[in-house]
């Protein structure tokens, strides 16, 4: 027990490493600092490593479906498109201080939390955003085999289709090509959509509701705490009364 414990310590500290190290390494290469060659080929190295990590825990796992849903950060994070890819891996370090109930431990758990959990799971952004990411990275690789493209300029020609963008760089040229682009304007735009609502929406409703709490009268505040002094009044009768027995009872057992 106690050296499985040690391990799962080891194994969080490493991925908790490697998903820094990951992290640093792209913002490097975006920013080009440093050698660029070393820095491709160590991005490689980790997507290997994150890529058996992801499908050792997927074989292992008992509920697959589950862990698809709740693992789609991870998985996003091993696309082999562009380095960027590798920022959903903080997912994974927000899933770990999850499990080990580190906001609790440090006192940091409250109404923020629930409330990002409720966001991401209770309104279905998890769903939709895995869909609309899956139809753009799916779009970008067709269009890439076909069109002759870079896998990054694929990525770039798919992301200002479904956002309506439409710099017009990138275009189709060839029928199959276009057939790409048709399903990504209906299919993305739709999904794209669905998510602007949802996050719209989710604030909508958390700004009503503060709303409604702010906008209570004070009456009504005063007859809350009005309730609330008459049951600490009863509770110290009680309390009183149950004082009182212990003491008769007390002075029952001296006399025996």
């Amino acid at each position: 027990m106690v050296a499985k414990q040690r391990w799962q310590v080891f194994y969080h500290l490493l991925i908790t490493g490697l998903t820094l190290l990951s992290v640093v390494n792209v913002l490097l290469q975006a920013g080009h600092v440093g050698d660029w060659y070393f820095e491709a080929h160590l991005n490689n190295s980790l997507l290997v490593a994150f890529a058996v990590d992801y499908f050792v825990r997927l074989g292992r796992s008992t509920d697959r479906k589950t862990f698809l849903i709740h693992s789609t950060f991870d998985l996003l994070g091993i696309i082999p498109m562009h380095p960027v890819f590798a920022l959903f891996r903080i997912g994974r370090l927000v899933r770990m201080v999850q499990a080990n109930h580190l906001f609790w431990k440090l006192g940091w758990d409250g109404r923020w939390t629930h409330a990002f959990h409720k966001f991401i799971y209770d309104t279905g952004f998890i769903y939709l955003f895995s869909i609309s990411i899956a139809i753009i990275v799916l779009s970008a690789l067709l269009f890439s085999v076909f069109e002759h493209q870079s896998l990054s300029d694929s990525l770039w020609w798919a992301i200002t289709t479904a956002t309506t963008v439409g710099y017009g760089d990138d275009t189709p040229h060839t029928a199959v090509g276009k057939v790409i682009a048709v399903g990504l304007m209906f299919g993305g735009i739709g999904f794209i959509g669905l998510l602007t609502s949802t996050i719209t929406d989710f604030f909508t409703q958390q700004t009503q509701q503060t709303t409604d709490l702010n906008g209570r009268s004070h009456a009504e505040h005063a007859e809350d705490l009005q309730q609330l002094f008459v049951k600490v009044d009863q509770l110290t009768q009680k309390v009183d009364q149950l004082q009182k027995q212990v003491t008769r009872i007390e002075k029952n057992e001296l006399r025996k």
